[in-house]
């Protein structure tokens, strides 16, 4: 299992994932999910992967073996919208899966893979799309500006309540962080160490990228400070008449 997400800003693009691709007691292995495509100076492309890992490597080859190819029909230097790069990602990972299914149905495994394509193409707006199993995808909106894949039930809730296109950049920084973070926390499968990348639309360019592992000053005292502000503001909600009237008794009692 993983967990990758991506936000949609005004102006920036944030892709951020884990790198756990197994967890037990003895066999963890750690592989990026983050892959970042410069392909021409008029279009930046980042791809995220979840599901199964010899489909997401096998897509991951084909595109790239596509953008070395100065003959290919179709690649991520050639398409010119930010959909059909979604597109062709998932008629990629459609044929991958077709090619792996009868194998792997016999062990009882799946296939699947599901991706996150962001970026922007010149003269287009930067967008994010979800792209599925099955190989149809759907676009972050103003209303639902992130897409998640994997693991995505534990970190949405504070998406959900914090993301919106005119969110600070270092603001939705954090907020995925903290998504990551609280999905490690409840899933063993889920974990370090975390990539988080930035986009600035229209340049066509990564402006920057992050590596966070276990030694980490700074995801630590991200925890620390999350879990005290969540202890304060549970103090602070408002009280059940009923505790008020245990206050009175024992206030009273005590005079």
């Amino acid at each position: 299992m993983t967990y990758c997400l991506a936000l949609q800003l005004r102006d920036h693009l944030i892709f951020a994932s884990d790198s756990r691709t197994s967890a037990g007691v003895d066999n963890i292995n750690v592989y990026s999910k983050m892959f970042l495509f410069e392909a021409d100076k008029d279009r930046f492309i980042a791809i995220l992967t979840a599901g199964n890992l010899a489909t997401t490597q096998a897509v991951l080859s084909q595109i790239q073996r596509d953008l070395d190819n100065p003959h290919a029909e179709e690649s991520l230097r050639t398409v010119d919208y930010l959909f059909d790069a979604a597109r062709y990602v998932g008629g990629i990972s459609r044929a991958v899966q077709a090619e792996y299914e009868e194998a792997l149905t016999r062990i009882k495994s799946s296939a699947e893979a599901s991706f996150i394509v962001g970026g922007q193409i010149n003269g287009r707006p930067h967008n994010l799309y979800l792209v599925y199993p099955q190989g149809n995808c759907i676009s972050a909106s103003p209303a639902a500006p992130f897409v998640q894949i994997g693991e995505t039930k534990y970190g949405k809730p504070i998406l959900d309540r914090v993301i919106t296109p005119e969110t600070p950049v270092g603001d939705a920084m954090r907020c995925a962080l903290m998504s990551l973070l609280s999905t490690m926390r409840s899933n063993l499968s889920v974990g370090l160490p975390f990539e988080i990348a930035v986009y600035r639309r229209d340049t066509f360019r990564l402006e920057r990228r992050t590596i966070l592992d276990q030694d980490s000053d700074l995801l630590k005292e991200m925890e620390e400070s999350w879990s005290a502000g969540l202890r304060q503001a549970l103090s602070a909600l408002p009280r059940f008449e009923w505790e008020e009237d245990t206050v009175l008794l024992r206030d009273a009692s005590r005079q």
